[in-house]
């Protein structure tokens, strides 16, 4: 749909976006083979808009449009239609969230279409995610209930800030929201976004620059997870996540991690559909899966539409580059093994990984992507044959540091007989953080730590001929800052040291 389309495109100019990995998947994919995505119903209603302004219970209020289904002559329908809070968010696109949200209205439902307090018309302090944000949209959601022309089940969708606005008011459990679709939302703030593995990301500073950047004061005043953060986090109140919930996220999205740890939290009350998608709404993007999947979810839980249709399965995955749609029952799926590659002191990287030893990287201080010496490489031989990896890339690294702290990063990447490389996945720790993000324990400088750092999960399939790579430096910018102590750090490899756990299906 063209609306949607638009949305999209305004979207990726408002919200933080990955390089995109390479996407062989075409345009005109097929939908996966599940009557959930095909589901569609045709139009009923125009759309008639109305300005208006919620109020909220300490006395201010957000500014609104509203759209709601229409009879021929333009004026709103008669009857009851349920609501759905339409992409929540900082970036003032009512008039784009309005057009996207169309297909909805004309198949019978009512759309509000908010700024946050602090943005576009809504008077206040932005702050996003804070437990007052999460408040004006508790009190948006019962106002929507409590109209007259409201059937009082309400529905609430995003893409990223959106997103993890309908997850976090979906934790605040107003009386009347019945079901969310978050796209590319999160678990947890800070993180997912703002502290990977314990370490400020510099790729997140242009974002608090142009939207919150009272953010850049009060973010660097909490470098530890603590209440600040917890009161922004869906994973601090996962025993609250029990409406239904549709998770639409991508295997090259940087949210992906908190959209399968959300998964994985709730299996009995969450979908998830996870696609070969970059930042953003799937519209417009290789394998786009339309609308119906959308439509599906709100009939079903909303209107309550007999024949509206769920998921066949809890998890529906695009195995990427370009395989094609599969769908199974959890993640990782049934049938997934472990398999162990220590990284070996000649740079292989296999299930034998030879004799004890030690190899050396100087730090990279430098808000740059380190140099030669900065790092360690690591490579399989090129695989027999083709290796599906499906959950995350696990790495134990033991270290030493010649200073009182210490960052890792992990890459990991498909490398082509022609030497094109490919990044899969990465995941990052600081040292201090390694019993946990709320207390930072000094490291002592020569000794050897056992370091556990996870990366993103991926559903990636490495072709025959094609070989592993992994790469462990200090740095990874812009997605860390380059902040460690100037030093060295010593791997453990070989028979007794650092390894890699991949879990392949």
């Amino acid at each position: 749909m063209k609306s949607v389309k638009i949305m999209a495109a305004l979207s990726a100019a408002f919200t933080l976006t990955c390089a995109p990995a390479p996407v062989s998947a075409t345009a005109d994919a097929p939908l996966p083979s599940d009557p959930f995505f095909s589901y569609d119903r045709p139009a009923e209603y125009g759309v008639h808009q109305e300005r208006v302004t919620v109020p909220l219970r300490d006395g201010s209020h957000l500014a609104c449009d509203l759209h709601r289904p229409a009879a021929p002559d333009g004026t709103p329908a008669p009857g009851r239609f349920p609501g759905i809070v339409y992409d929540y968010n900082a970036y003032n696109q009512l008039e784009a969230q309005g057009r996207a949200a169309a297909y909805f209205v004309t198949r019978g439902y009512v759309a509000a279409v908010c700024n946050v307090r602090g943005s576009g018309d809504s008077p206040g302090h932005l702050d996003p995610f804070s437990p007052q944000e999460q408040r004006d949209n508790y009190d948006l959601i019962e106002w929507l209930a409590a109209r007259p022309w409201s059937t009082g089940r309400i529905g609430q969708t995003g893409v990223s800030y959106g997103g993890h606005s309908s997850l976090l008011v979906a934790v605040n459990k107003p009386p009347h929201l019945a079901a969310v679709i978050p796209v590319d939302g999160i678990s947890d703030w800070y993180e997912n976004t703002i502290y990977r593995g314990g370490i400020y990301s510099a790729r997140i500073r242009d974002w608090q620059r142009a939207t919150a950047p009272d953010t850049l004061v009060t973010y660097a005043q909490h470098p530890l997870y603590d209440d600040f953060w917890r009161g922004r986090s869906v994973k601090s109140r996962w025993q609250d996540l029990d409406v239904p919930v549709l998770e639409i996220a991508g295997w090259y999205d940087r949210y992906r991690q908190g959209m399968v740890e959300n998964f994985q939290a709730r299996e009995r009350n969450v979908w998830l559909v996870s696609g070969p998608w970059v930042h953003g709404w799937p519209a417009g993007q290789p394998a786009d899966i339309g609308n119906g999947a959308y439509l599906a979810w709100w009939d079903r839980w909303l209107a309550r539409r007999p024949g509206a249709p769920l998921p066949a399965a809890k998890v529906t995955s695009y195995e990427v580059p370009g395989t094609g749609w599969r769908q199974f029952d959890s993640w990782p799926p049934a049938g997934t093994r472990q398999v162990r590659l220590g990284l070996s002191s000649d740079g292989t990287l296999s299930a034998t990984p030879g004799a004890s030893a030690t190899r050396t990287f100087e730090v990279n201080t430098k808000p740059v992507a380190g140099g030669p010496g900065q790092r360690l490489e690591f490579a399989t031989a090129p695989v027999q044959r083709d290796l599906v990896l499906a959950g995350d890339v696990q790495a134990k690294v033991r270290a030493s540091f010649t200073a009182t702290d210490g960052n890792l990063a992990v890459v990991v990447q498909d490398v082509a007989p022609d030497g094109a490389a490919t990044r899969i996945t990465q995941g990052w720790l600081k040292a201090s953080h390694r019993f946990g993000h709320d207390r930072a324990v000094p490291v002592r400088p020569g000794r050897t730590y056992d370091l556990e750092i996870r990366t993103w999960p991926t559903h990636y399939r490495v072709a025959a001929g094609h070989s592993l790579r992994v790469t462990v430096s200090s740095d990874d910018y812009p997605e860390i800052d380059s902040d460690a102590p100037a030093g060295q750090v010593s791997l453990r490899l070989g028979h007794g040291g650092s390894d890699l756990r991949l879990t392949t299906l």
